[in-house]
């Protein structure tokens, strides 16, 4: 129960945050969600680092309306350094994650590297490298 309760605490809050810019100079990363179950609503996305994953505000976040079962959002002027991504599937464009009774999450989610867990995400399954070049992902909800 408890790790439910910090998976409801983490996605409730997430993307109602205000995007946050990073500096001028980095890379471009590029996310693609394919074979999302349905057109309604949207994709919300948040860039976290380690110090800021299930714990404060994201990096950068973004979404976008779902079109052929499939969403790409770019998160762009990324520094070097080490990222992990989550996602929610907002069917009911309210912003944020919502969740059964019992705890359970009723809206599809994801993050990077697609680890299978029972829990409330973690970063280190997540994480991935931004070095010199652009990068480009794949997140299953």
């Amino acid at each position: 129960m408890r790790n439910l309760l910090l998976i409801a605490v983490f996605f409730t809050g997430l993307f109602t945050t205000t995007a946050q810019t990073t500096s001028e100079e980095g890379v471009t990363i590029t996310v693609t969600i394919d074979k999302i179950k349905n057109n309604t609503g949207k994709v919300l996305f948040a860039l976290h680092t380690e110090s800021t994953f299930m714990k404060t505000t994201p990096v950068q976040t973004a979404g976008s309306k779902i079109e052929g079962n499939t969403v790409t959002v770019t998160f762009t002027n990324v520094p070097k350094g080490t990222y992990a991504i989550t996602c929610v599937h907002d069917e009911n464009n309210n912003g944020q994650m919502d969740f059964e009774a019992s705890g359970m999450p009723k809206e599809d989610y994801g993050i990077s590297n697609n680890p299978m867990s029972y829990g409330p995400p973690q970063f280190d399954p997540a994480k991935f490298d931004v070095k010199d070049s652009d990068v480009t992902l794949k997140i299953v909800l």
